[in-house]
């Protein structure tokens, strides 16, 4: 047995002491030249106003780099099936570790895509499936909803000593795809009305769908086709020439001297618009589609997407259909039960992935719930799953705002993971708001002081306690309360929802009040969402405004996604006599060396592209000529530079007053965007900003009754006060406001309460409180009484 001689303790060992990330010169996005030295090992918490230079400073700049860094150890060959990363601009980035980032990116909104598929849960159980299913169907893709079942056969030729040999081959594919929706779940039927009006004929303008006219292409095809009369009307199409307009397959014709192809209205729709995520479509197209097509599940499979014989395969009378659409909860029990030795290890894993779900907070969800109906807090824990109990050390794990859509109940055991992660040895960078999460961590990076071009430097490093101390806007509201109303407004009217049975809701009948601040509220999955977004009635006049991410390119600004734009090129137009489109970037007046774009991109292959300012144009993305034309002053790249505060102040009054102009500038500074500048791509804007924007887009809606989906998303503290205010405003211009939140100061302000629960999935979908937030305090009857009873300060 070995001893040890030495009684001093050993000098500290060189490998330990790169113990910080040092950033220096940080100038990425709205970053100033900034320096932090973020400590290894521990938890930092990045705070500051939406805007100021968080993401910009974690993300595009710490991780981005640690990313790009790992890519470059792979070969050039492997490199070149690799997104390309650019350096990000910064001076120094020294003692990084691998990156993993665990943001609130949606998961895919591709209809085959589900829970279980996208954690790998799926493929355990089609193994555990094809090995102890009774009866035995087949290999785990038997089990599968992503493979169809085929055969064939046929004489396959081949060469055999110098001689040709012909043999007859066989083959199947046991595939567990239903035939009827292809493993959708879902089959689309299309309204014939929505397409046409039978009474005219295709030259009188009969069809009405968005882009079908007979003026152009189009218009060419159905008139040269010879398949049926364009000026007859459709009523008086015969059974051969109706099933031609509508269903024909693609046929070659010639119409004056073209070659050209024919196709029936309803494949073209379903390639064209059907094949496509809804929520990718135009407006205008996305309308006609929600109008024309009913989605209704499959009658052959109930929804369950698998074909018959993969549903009849069962272990201990649950089929894999059964399996995946149980609640996690009670699928991890039923797992515990099954014990089969020759499968152990396979059932160990599936089993660790099951609680792992109940342990984040999740185990209310299916494994077939698809995963594009995830909100950004629920896809955000999914994909914390794999890292869960993950045996790496000294990794640097970032996350995004990790409580978002968290109940005050359920932020605890968020807190709880993320210092876990810690004790395991890795450092944690966490870009958050809510003063539960910034009071556990060990370091504080406060950035701003502002959002945009007033943010991007650091106002704070150090502990909670500094932080608290220190006169950063941070600082001062960590423990900003907000009060309960000594006054709730009086009701106009009611809302009535009955028999509401959306997902896990129990035959809810609830009367909202209208013309006052109402908040739904309840732990994450008791059925707020299901209540606000399937329950309420058509026709009530409702505005909804949900977590949907705004789509959009680096050619997308705050200016073309509110419709902005369009007041000021007619604006800019009529004052110099000219056309509209020069005045937009995307079109007539684009410079023509960068097409609008204002830089010029260089792709490198397997090196990151380069992207560099325009010479031509000097980044202002418009021909020269066109910034000859004025319009009070300023041309339109100097208006795009605005930022919406100044540009409300210019188009408010004198020779540049625009009033269509200024009513959206005006609804975009009353939700505290005022910093934007109105070229600034869509791209870069943070989540919490890109929320308000949506807002700020349907304040001008028609609809007396607004649902408004957590809008403290991404907010800071400082900002909820705002929120609030623009809430009262329009509550007070005669509006209803409906908000599903689980933001306390929200909850305070409210007028009524409805709070769903006790707890979630089939634990939830009931109503456990309604009533004034007064009297919710008083009963603390439910959890959110509980802590919002904490939270104002009110004591047992």
């Amino acid at each position: 047995m070995s001893t040890r001689t030495d009684t001093q303790s050993p000098a500290l060992h060189v490998a330990d002491s790169h113990d910080l990330i040092r950033v220096h010169g940080a100038r990425e996005n709205n970053l100033k030249d900034v320096r932090v030295e973020i400590p290894k090992r521990r938890l930092t918490v990045f705070t500051g106003v939406s805007g100021s230079g968080k993401s910009s400073l974690v993300f595009s700049t710490i991780a981005a780099e640690s990313q790009r860094l790992i890519n470059e150890t792979y070969s050039a060959f492997v490199q070149g099936f690799m997104p390309t990363l650019a350096r990000p601009d910064v001076d120094v980035l020294d003692g990084l570790t691998t990156a993993i980032i665990v943001d609130q990116q949606r998961m895919g909104a591709d209809p085959r895509s589900t829970v279980g598929t996208a954690t790998d849960a799926n493929a355990m159980l089609r193994i555990l499936f094809s090995r102890l299913g009774t009866p035995h169907i087949g290999s785990a893709q038997a089990f599968s909803f992503n493979v169809a079942s085929i055969s064939g056969a046929g004489a396959v030729t081949m060469e055999r000593a110098g001689q040709k040999v012909k043999e007859r081959r066989a083959f199947s594919v046991t595939g567990g795809m239903c035939p009827r929706c292809e493993g959708r779940g879902s089959v689309n039927d299309i309204d014939l009305t929505q397409l046409y009006d039978d009474s005219k004929s295709l030259n009188d303008g009969a069809l009405t769908i968005p882009g079908y006219s007979m003026d152009g292409w189009y218009g060419r095809i159905f008139s040269g086709c010879g398949f049926f009369d364009p000026d007859k009307p459709i009523r008086e199409f015969t059974k051969k020439e109706l099933n031609d307009l509508l269903y024909k397959e693609p046929t070659k014709i010639k119409v004056d001297g073209i070659n050209l192809t024919y196709e029936g209205l309803i494949p073209k729709i379903q390639k064209s618009m059907l094949s496509k995520d809804v929520d990718s479509l135009q407006s205008h197209i996305r309308a006609f589609v929600e109008r024309a097509v009913t989605f209704t599940i499959c009658p052959e499979c109930d929804g369950t997407r698998l074909n018959e014989a993969a549903r009849s395969s069962k272990i201990n009378g649950i089929s894999i259909a059964d399996a995946c659409a149980m609640q996690i909860s009670d699928l991890a029990k039923w797992v515990r039960g099954l014990d089969e030795p020759s499968v152990a290890p396979l059932l160990a894993t599936l089993q660790q992935v099951l609680d792992s779900f109940v342990e984040i907070g999740l185990g209310y969800l299916s494994l077939a719930r698809p995963s594009g109906t995830l909100s950004g807090g629920e896809a955000q824990r999914v994909k914390m799953i794999r890292h869960l109990g993950s045996s790496l050390t000294d990794v640097t794990y970032v996350f995004d705002e990790p409580t978002t859509g968290l109940h005050p109940h359920d932020i605890q055991r968020m807190n709880d993971l993320l210092l876990r992660l810690r004790d395991k040895g890795n450092t944690v960078l966490v870009v958050e708001h809510k003063p539960e999460t910034i009071a556990i961590a060990d370091h504080v990076v406060d950035l701003g002081p502002g959002a945009g071009t007033a943010g991007g430097t650091v106002c704070f490093e150090g502990t909670v306690e500094g932080l608290r101390a220190s006169d950063t806007i941070t600082g001062r509201h960590l423990d900003d309360r907000a009060a309960l109303k000594d006054t709730v407004r009086t009701p106009t009217g009611t809302l009535e929802i009955r028999g509401a049975t959306a997902n896990n809701l129990r035959d809810v009948d609830v009367d909202i009040p209208l013309g006052v601040l109402v908040v739904v509220t309840g732990v994450a999955g008791s059925g707020k969402s299901s209540l606000m977004h399937g329950s309420v009635p058509a026709g009530a006049g409702v505005v909804s405004i949900d977590q949907g991410a705004i789509r959009g390119s680096r050619r997308s600004n705050p200016a073309t996604y509110t419709g902005l734009l369009d007041p000021i090129r007619k604006a800019f137009a009529k004052a110099n006599g000219v056309k509209p489109a020069l005045f937009s970037a995307n079109s007539e007046g684009a410079c023509p060396t960068c097409n609008g774009a204002g830089v010029i991109y260089t792709d490198l292959a397997m090196m990151a592209g380069v992207a560099t300012t325009c010479e031509e144009c000097e980044g202002k993305r418009f021909q020269a000529s066109v910034l000859d034309y004025h319009f009070g002053g300023r041309d339109i790249s100097e208006v795009l530079a605005m930022s919406v505060t100044e540009a409300e102040e210019f188009f408010r009054a004198g020779e540049a007053r625009t009033p269509a102009a200024h009513a959206i500038l005006h609804r975009l500074a009353d939700v505290g965007l005022g910093y934007l500048s109105l070229g600034q791509p869509l791209t870069t804007l943070s989540g919490g900003e890109r929320q308000r924007l949506k807002l700020a887009t349907h304040l001008s809606e028609k609809g007396g009754v607004y649902v408004l989906d957590e809008p403290t998303t991404g907010l800071h503290l400082a900002d909820v006060e705002q929120l609030l205010g623009l809430l009262d405003r329009l509550v007070e211009s005669g509006k209803s406001v409906i908000v599903i939140e689980h933001h306390q100061a929200v909850m305070a302000h409210a007028d009524w309460i409805i709070d769903l629960g006790p707890g979630a999935g089939h634990d939830g979908g009931r109503i456990v409180f309604e009533g004034t937030p007064a009297d919710l305090v008083a009963a603390r009857s439910t959890l959110t009484g509980e802590h919002l009873a904490a939270y104002v300060g009110i004591d047992r």
